[in-house]
């Protein structure tokens, strides 16, 4: 059984088919990536999987259970985390309250969430800003810190929408190689990003979708090489 999957979900938009019957499936462990152009429904796909839109057809499932409709918190609680593509951070109070405060929305003991919070700035190399105020942090460190506040409590399924957009070299390469090491523990993904170098790098499978509807789905190459994804988005200089 797929750990997340959605059968012929629908969103519109006015007369605009965001997400035209889509129907996707992760399965454990994986990082699979998901893959298009600009307006070509991603983004859409991971608000309705996160709760924060709710679809005009069709459902989400994860593992045995329906959870279309339910709200973020709901969808947060069994498991499902978001990263969002511009970074949302409590910009007045410390990286470590922050962090902090994550824990705590998840349900840890405070002592458990400050021990934990210790662990993640030390592995994505933010200890030496933990103390200032979120809103003192560059662009990059505030995306590392919103991406670590999703693994406060391992996540069942972490969705990730352009993680590494906008970030230095540096910190991207933190980044991906936590996603390496939690990957190398069990931990799923669902990637969002037109980093076609780090897809390849990151993802066994990808999903590809062009105006609301999936045009190709499978091993990541294949999908990289496939004639309606390039047509559609990559172009011919994107063979890898």
């Amino acid at each position: 059984m797929s750990l997340l999957r959605t059968e012929g979900l629908q969103k519109n938009f006015g007369g605009v088919a965001a997400v035209d019957d889509c129907s996707i499936a992760v399965e454990a462990g994986e990082i699979l990536g998901l893959i298009g152009p600009n307006g070509s429904g991603k983004t859409t796909l991971l608000n309705i999987l996160s709760g924060f839109l709710a679809p005009d057809a069709g459902s989400v499932w994860l593992a045995d259970e329906r959870v279309t409709g339910m709200s973020p918190v709901q969808l947060a609680r069994r498991g499902l985390l978001r990263m969002f593509q511009m970074s949302r951070v409590f910009t007045r109070i410390s990286a470590f309250d922050n962090m902090l405060t994550a824990g705590l929305a998840m349900g840890l003991a405070e002592s458990e969430a400050e021990s934990r919070a210790a662990t993640l700035f030390e592995e994505l190399t933010l200890t030496h800003v933990q103390y200032l105020d979120a809103g003192q942090l560059s662009g990059g460190q505030r995306k590392l810190l919103e991406f670590g506040m999703c693994f406060i409590a391992p996540p069942a399924i972490a969705l990730l929408d352009e993680p590494f957009a906008a970030v230095h070299p540096v910190m991207r390469e933190t980044m991906a190689r936590f996603i390496r090491s939690r990957h190398a523990l069990g931990q799923t993904f669902v990637l969002v990003s037109h980093d076609m170098p780090i897809i390849v790098d990151l993802c066994q499978r990808a999903v590809c979708m062009n105006a609301g509807r999936v045009i190709a789905e499978g091993a990541t190459r294949a999908v990289l090489e496939s004639a309606a994804v390039i047509e559609a988005y990559l172009g011919s200089s994107a063979h890898v």
